[in-house]
Parts: C-alpha cells; sequence; structure tokens
C-alpha cells in the first residue's frame, strides 16, 4: 500500500527533474522572457519547498493523528494543485503579459487570483522553510504598502490599492519576479548544484584536507588547520552554518585537546567558517547576487574582495598563534598531528574549480562558468570508475542540490516583495535623506552598518543584504561612495552578523560541537572578528584595498591596514612576544584604531606609538626569559 511518504518521494523525483529539464531548457536551447523564466522557476522551487517539508509529521502511528495527518495533508495538496495552474497561467498568458504596459493596461479577475496563490504560497514557504523572523519581517512591510498613509509624516505615503500591488508584484520585473530571482534563476541553479556535486565527488574533502595539512604545521595546528580548512570550503559553499557543522566535527575536537578552551574552538571555527561567504573567487550567494544587483561584473566583485579576506584570514591565523603561545600550548600543538589520506593523488578533483575560475576571470558568463564546472565534475567522475559515483549517488545529489535551490529562490523572491514596496512608497528616498541629514560619514556609516547587523540577525543573509541594498545603498552613494565599496559594506556586515550576538547562529552551531556555552562562544567570536568589522570602514574611506587606485596606493593602504591588524590581534589574543596586562591590550587596541584609521596623520602617529608598544613588549619578553633562566639555573645549582 502507498503511504503519504512515499507518494511525497515520488512528486519530489518528478518536480526534481522536472526543474533540472527547464533549466537545461532556457540553458542549452532558448531563454524565457523574465516575466515567464523567473515565475516558472519559482513555482518549481516552491512545489519542491511544499514537498521537503510538508505541513504534518509523518512519524507518529497514532490512529487519530494520521487521520488529522491526512486532512492537513489536503493543505498541501490544494497549495500543489494552485502552484500548477498558475504555471498554466504564465505559460498561456506569455503574449499579453510580456507586451502588455505595466500600470496602465487593464487587470482581469485571473491576474489577482494568482497574486493571491503566489503571494500566500510564497509567505508559508519562507515560514516552513525560513522560519517566522523573514516573514515578520515581510509583514510590517506589507502592512507599511497597505497603511503607509496612516505613518508618521517622515516615511508616510499615498497608499497603494488592489491594482497597483497585483501589478507590482506579478506583472513586472521590480516585486517577487525582480532581478533577486532573476539571478536565482540565470546562475544560481547551476552553482549550487556544482558544489554539490563537487564536494560529493570528492572536491569538499580535498579542500579541507589541504587546510589542514598546511595549518597543522605550525603551532597552534588544529586552529589554523579549521581556519584553512573553512576559508577553502567556503569558496564552493558559501554558508558559514554549513561550514561549522562540515569541518568543525573534525577541528574543534582537535583544538580542544591541544589546548584551547571550548569557547574558544568554537569561536575560532566559526569565525573561519563565516569568512567563506567573503572568500574569492567563489564567494557566497550574496555575492552573486550582488553582481546581478549592481551590474558591475562578478570577477570584479572577486578581485575587489581579496586583500580584505586575506586581512580576515591573516587575523584569524596570528589570533589562532597568538592563544597558542601565550597559552604554552605550542609545542603540544605540534604533536597532534592530524592524519588524512595523500592529497598530491587527489589534486585532479580541485580541476572543475580552476576550470570555474578561469572562466570567470575571462569573462564568461557565470552560467556558463557553472555549468562548465557541473561537466568537468561529472566527466573527471566517470573517468573514475568504480572509484566514483553512482547514477544513485549522483540523483540524490541532484535532488539535495535542488532542495538548496529551492532554500536560496524562496528568500531572493520574499525579498522581491519588499524591494517593490521601497520602490514605489518611495521608501529608499526618505532613508537616504535621514541618513544624509547626520552630516558626519563615519555616524552614517555606523548606523549604516549596524542597520545591516540587525538585517542580518534577523534574515539569511541573501534576504539581509537585498533589503540592506534597498534601504541603505541610496544613501551611501548620495554621500559620493562608490557603488563597488558601498555594497561590499552592507555585505560584509551581513555576513558578519552571523556571529554577532544575541543571534549568532555560526556561533551557536559551534558551541554545540564544542560542548560550549553558546553565549561564552558567542562574545568570543565577536571579539575574535573585531578585524572584519573594522575593515568595511577602511575600503569606504580607502578603496585602494578594493584594487579601486593605483599600485602603489594599494600596496600603502594595505600595508597600513595588515599593521593595523597585527596591533589589534595582539590586543585581543593578550599575547606580543609574551602575555600582557589589560593596561597594555588597551593601548594596542587605540594604537591598532588609529592606524586602521584611514587618515595620513593618525596612522603615522598610530605606527610610531605601535613601534614602541613594539620595542617594548620585545624588550620586556627577553628580560622575562632571562629571568626565568636565571631562577632555572639557580635551582640547578642549589640541588
Amino acid at each position: 500500500m502507498m503511504t503519504l511518504l512515499n507518494i511525497r518521494n515520488i512528486f519530489i523525483v518528478i518536480v526534481t527533474l522536472a526543474f533540472l529539464t527547464f533549466q537545461m531548457y532556457i540553458a542549452f536551447i532558448k531563454s524565457l522572457p523574465p516575466l515567464i523564466q523567473n515565475p516558472i522557476h519559482l513555482i518549481l522551487a516552491l512545489l519542491i519547498a511544499f514537498l521537503w517539508y510538508p505541513i504534518t509529521k509523518t512519524s507518529t502511528n497514532d490512529k487519530n493523528n494520521k487521520k488529522n495527518r491526512n486532512y492537513l495533508f489536503l493543505v498541501d495538496i490544494i497549495i500543489i494543485v494552485s502552484l500548477i495552474f498558475s504555471a498554466g497561467y504564465f505559460f498561456l498568458n506569455e503574449n499579453r503579459l510580456v507586451n502588455r504596459i505595466q500600470f496602465l493596461d487593464p487587470l482581469t479577475t485571473l491576474d489577482f487570483l494568482v497574486l493571491f496563490i503566489i503571494l500566500f504560497t510564497l509567505l508559508e514557504a519562507v515560514r516552513r522553510v525560513l522560519g517566522l523572523n523573514l516573514l515578520i519581517f515581510i509583514g510590517i512591510f506589507l502592512i507599511y504598502a497597505w497603511f503607509g498613509p496612516y505613518f508618521p509624516s517622515v516615511i508616510s505615503h499615498s497608499g497603494i490599492d488592489l491594482s497597483q500591488f497585483t501589478d507590482l508584484m506579478i506583472m513586472g520585473s521590480d516585486g517577487i519576479f525582480g532581478a533577486p530571482l532573476n539571478a536565482s534563476v540565470g546562475f544560481l541553479y547551476y552553482f549550487i548544484i556544482f558544489g554539490g556535486f563537487l564536494a560529493a565527488c570528492g572536491g569538499g574533502q580535498v579542500l579541507i584536507d589541504l587546510g589542514m595539512k598546511i595549518g597543522n604545521q605550525t603551532s597552534g595546528g588544529p586552529a589554523k588547520a579549521a581556519i584553512l580548512s573553512s576559508s577553502l570550503l567556503g569558496m564552493i559553499n558559501g554558508s558559514a552554518v554549513a561550514n561549522v557543522t562540515t569541518t568543525g566535527v573534525m577541528t574543534i575536537p582537535l583544538m580542544k585537546q591541544v589546548g584551547y578552551k571550548p569557547e574558544q574552538a568554537g569561536a575560532i571555527e566559526a569565525v573561519a567558517s563565516t569568512s567563506g561567504q567573503v572568500m574569492p573567487p567563489i564567494m557566497g550567494v550574496g555575492a552573486f547576487i550582488m553582481a546581478e544587483m549592481t551590474g558591475i561584473p562578478y570577477r570584479e566583485i572577486a578581485l575587489a574582495a581579496i586583500i580584505p579576506a586575506v586581512a580576515y584570514v591573516v587575523s584569524l591565523f596570528i589570533l589562532a598563534g597568538s592563544i597558542a603561545k601565550g597559552n604554552h600550548f605550542a609545542q603540544s600543538a605540534l604533536e597532534k598531528s592530524i592524519v588524512i589520506e595523500p592529497i598530491l593523488r587527489r589534486l585532479y578533483l580541485l580541476i572543475p574549480v580552476i576550470i570555474v575560475v578561469y572562466n570567470i576571470l575571462q569573462g564568461s558568463s557565470l552560467m556558463y562558468s557553472a555549468l562548465s564546472g557541473i561537466g568537468a565534475v561529472i566527466l573527471i567522475n566517470i573517468l573514475r570508475f568504480k572509484h566514483g559515483l553512482g547514477f544513485k549517488e549522483l540523483f540524490e545529489v541532484l535532488l539535495t542540490g535542488t532542495k538548496q535551490v529551492a532554500q536560496v529562490a524562496i528568500p531572493t523572491a520574499a525579498a522581491g516583495i519588499i524591494i517593490g514596496i521601497v520602490v514605489m512608497s518611495g521608501l529608499a528616498t526618505e532613508f537616504a535623506e535621514i541618513i544624509n541629514n547626520v552630516g558626519s560619514l563615519w555616524i552614517a556609516l555606523i548606523v549604516t552598518g549596524m542597520g545591516c547587523i540587525i538585517l542580518g540577525m534577523a534574515l539569511p543573509t541573501v534576504a539581509a543584504y537585498l533589503a540592506a541594498y534597498i534601504l541603505f545603498v541610496p544613501a551611501l552613494l548620495e554621500l559620493g561612495i562608490p557603488a563597488l565599496p558601498a555594497n561590499l559594506f552592507i555585505f560584509y556586515f551581513g555576513v558578519i552578523a552571523q556571529i554577532t550576538p544575541p543571534v549568532a547562529l555560526a556561533s551557536f552551531a559551534a558551541a554545540g560541537i564544542a560542548d560550549a556555552d553558546a553565549w561564552k562562544t558567542g562574545w568570543t567570536a565577536f571579539r575574535y572578528a573585531l578585524v572584519s568589522f573594522l575593515v568595511p570602514f577602511v575600503f569606504v574611506y580607502k578603496p585602494e584595498i578594493l584594487l579601486l587606485g593605483t599600485v602603489s596606493e594599494t600596496v600603502v593602504a594595505t600595508t597600513i591596514m595588515l599593521i593595523g591588524t597585527f596591533f589589534l590581534v595582539a590586543a585581543v589574543s593578550g599575547y606580543l612576544f609574551r602575555n600582557l596586562n589589560i593596561w597594555e591590550r588597551v593601548i594596542l587596541l587605540i594604537t591598532a584604531i588609529i592606524i586602521i584609521i584611514p587618515e595620513k596623520t593618525t596612522s603615522i602617529v598610530g605606527l610610531v606609538i605601535g613601534l614602541i608598544c613594539l620595542i617594548y613588549s620585545f624588550s620586556k619578553s627577553k628580560k622575562e626569559t632571562g629571568y626565568a633562566k636565571t631562577d632555572e639555573y639557580s635551582v640547578e645549582e642549589g640541588n
């Protein structure tokens, strides 16, 4: 007898194959108009979401619960039938939808019905897949859309009626089917599938092992292995929490074994895993969305992000070593070798990554770059014969990858609701005026950064970036900040919200693995990531570190930033040739900030103070070492 679970699995397979067929059709045969292509992509993603996340659980054997479950399952059936009906609507009305004039041509009753279906199912999918935070956030904007005239005059608007709302949301390119969803259709689907295939076929493990091998050669080896492994894996993953759960299960126990406290081990892993979303050449999904929203080629974004990402990882590397030395377990770290399989004979598994990166840097489309990577992974898998994955395993990867596609497509479409309302109501203009009236660029940036962190705490990275893009970027542009630094500024703060209490998902995930206090781990990660809070301010004032200046300007700006980073890490770790007291750490912290502040005078003053601190700490460490040796000699003589 067929159970509901079996029926659902069959439909998951059918819809996954339909999704694959649709994406291959628009990639290799013929692209469709955005007002047809984007809705079909979203409808397929919604179908996947409702099949993977049914309204009821299927584990109970109680007869009454089974009966109730069957009734509730009718809700999912109605939703699925409604979505299929909506797909037919878009196909059958292609000519009218493509040729009509938005906000001028009349709407039909069917248009209103489809709006209700798409809006209701999208919000329900948000609730099931992403939780209540994003749903509540969208709900606030929907209330604002309908009751705008009753809001305070500074943010009020004339109101949006049902016809305008329908035209805005599903009949044009500024609502649900706008640019964010266009990115999901155009290339995110292919990159997510590529990442899934690469990881499953061994490429992901090679990246992890490579980081473990390199990082384990020095003091604090497991911590540095965690940093490198998470950064490398992040190039194809782009999810902080996923990185924590993938690499953390190996690195966190090792860090604890060599002497790191549980909250230290968890914090290092969380901060390192977060770096994956800002680590070129293949950054997180948010960076791809940035390319779509700004029109800046992705390769330019990836190249510009190199120096800030290096500063991020280098600061963690120094921090891990400083903690190890300051706590005197550097030698034991060297003795804890991480046993991994030989890497050299597996490096060919990274050829697909090289192909993808090469195509991106050559200026090929992101769709082509991802497809070339998928083709390379499958070819290598076939050539591995018995060592490769079979058809069943590959199809399971496709099923999981398609589920991940839905998890990206849904927040991008949901963010389109917010974007459409903000654009039509003029809220972005009001926000820009409020921020501009602050009168200070520093204060405006601090306000913007705090706003982005709040959004990043409440929303997935993609939705947080899109909300910040529509709310804050216009203000930053009016302040004279170029588009690339402005977008990277809000992107960075949206990302580091993953390790910022009180809602620090990556830190809490790491704390669970480390068996550490979640709150303590979150604040420890926050301290360890201080560099990532300061760097965005630097590249706003000194865009040279984003490769937007001459070579000499870039070298000077980068050198100053790295020197400041060194002193900042010393202040955070409490170690500079020796363990520091609280006042020495405060002085170093102030010194680091003065150096990093992109003003010539302050940087020079900071460098002088930093040099004095360096000499003082080094000489004092020599004296302390000398005293220790003298004491040891005296004890031996006494014996």
